[in-house]
């Protein structure tokens, strides 16, 4: 079965890409460019992994995570963003909350392979 994952960034050219690489490695990709876009498709379908940015112009990623977890209980969360944060005070800071973060920057094979991670964990 297809996994489905929801990327929520205000710059349409990162959902683009990130779409392309996802879509081409088997995923299922929604995007949402808002806080609200975001909702909307949460209540309509439900995706096995969220990926958010930080910043959301209007809107906070963070505040933006914890309102779709009253949605999606229990999905799991990347912060995907070009916000640096000190790897140690993030780990510290999000992973009590259930959330990986990671840099935009990041090459794209980094990326998929903690989407990897998170979809499907050794069992």
């Amino acid at each position: 079965m297809t996994k489905t994952i929801l990327h929520i960034d205000d710059e349409e050219e990162i959902r683009q890409m990130l779409a392309d690489m996802l879509g081409a490695s088997g995923y299922r990709v929604l995007s949402a460019g808002s806080r609200l876009e975001a909702l909307r498709v949460v209540e309509r379908d439900k995706p096995d992994l969220i990926i958010a940015d930080l910043q959301l112009g209007e809107a906070d990623g963070l505040d933006t995570i914890e309102s779709l977890r009253a949605h999606v209980p229990g999905t799991p969360v990347m912060l995907l963003t070009g916000v640096l944060i000190d790897p140690a005070v993030a780990r510290e800071m999000l992973e009590p909350k259930g959330i990986v973060y990671l840099e935009k920057t990041q090459p794209m094979a980094r990326i998929l392979d903690e989407v990897r991670r998170l979809l499907h964990p050794a069992g």
